[in-house]
């Protein structure tokens, strides 16, 4: 038996309960594979994640939705790099390590950024425009772009539409799952924005394990793909920065600070705020 702490809090913040919830538990050796997916569940936050020692990086973070483990996830990395500042003594700067990579991390101005740890991959989406489009409750007239996989360390469906009009009707219809692709670990989700915004609106739909589809307040490694999309789409000589909004029809209003050099080098940003802690005994 023994007892562990964790942190809950809220990242991609602007106000104390906006954002996306995590839970993050401090030092979690101990704690078996099985163990963690439970505490995750039990959690039944979009994550929850695990610290360990690390001889690469200042902790290894092991991520976990209530039904799988994942490799690399945007908003676990900003909020336990907040964590592992607060553990350490006020870091400002930081590496994390994850299955996909080091990731790593630093603060400006209270808002703490990541790199993606890997470059960006782009292919093609099978299915039909059409068929992807009715299974959001949309026309294909009101896609902007061909439907992509994007891939910085979580390889996810993106989807550029041409008005907030599409994407305030958006909606990843569970009745239509069945010809929706699954990513590499086999989950079946969505990010939707409008390109062509100073400040870019977006929504992230994902597949429960249990059956049905929710949608996401802030996703960071969409964010991240979003931030290769727009390079490889809307190519720039110079260093562009955008308040990527999300959240708001979830709930849960989120600002995701998104920055892409000329080379394609992506950095994603937010804010952190501690909510509570705690501890459990197993």
């Amino acid at each position: 038996m023994g007892i562990w702490n964790y942190q809950l809090l809220n990242v991609f913040a602007e106000s104390p309960l906006g954002g996306n919830p995590l839970c993050v538990v401090e030092q979690a050796e101990g704690l078996s594979d099985t163990q963690m997916q439970a505490l995750a569940l039990q959690f039944n936050l979009s994550e929850t994640v695990f610290l360990l020692r690390s001889e690469q990086a200042n902790a290894h973070m092991r991520i976990f939705t209530p039904g799988a483990e994942m490799a690399f996830a945007g908003h676990p990395s900003i909020g336990s790099a907040a964590a592992v500042s607060r553990l350490q003594g006020d870091l400002q700067q930081l590496t994390l390590a994850c299955r996909a990579g080091l990731v790593p991390l630093d603060q400006q101005n209270g808002i703490w950024y990541f790199s993606p740890p890997k470059a960006a991959e782009i292919t093609p989406v099978s299915v039909p425009a059409a068929e992807m489009a009715a299974a959001l409750g949309l026309q294909e007239d009101d896609l902007a772009a061909a439907p992509v996989w994007v891939n910085t360390g979580s390889d996810q469906v993106l989807v550029a539409l041409k008005s907030a009009d599409a994407l305030r009707r958006a909606w990843l219809d569970a009745a239509k799952l069945a010809c929706w692709p699954r990513s590499s670990v086999g989950r079946r989700t969505v990010f939707l924005f409008v390109p062509d915004e100073a400040e870019i609106t977006a929504r992230y739909f994902f597949e429960r394990p249990n059956g049905g589809t929710g949608e996401d307040p802030a996703t960071g490694s969409a964010c991240a793909n979003l931030g290769a999309w727009l390079h490889h789409f809307r190519p720039a000589d110079s260093e562009r920065q955008w308040k990527v909004w999300q959240g708001a029809q979830a709930g849960r209003p989120s600002c995701l600070y998104l920055q892409v050099s000329p080379q394609g080098q992506i950095r994603v940003g937010g804010k952190v705020v501690f909510f509570a802690s705690g501890s459990f005994t197993l």
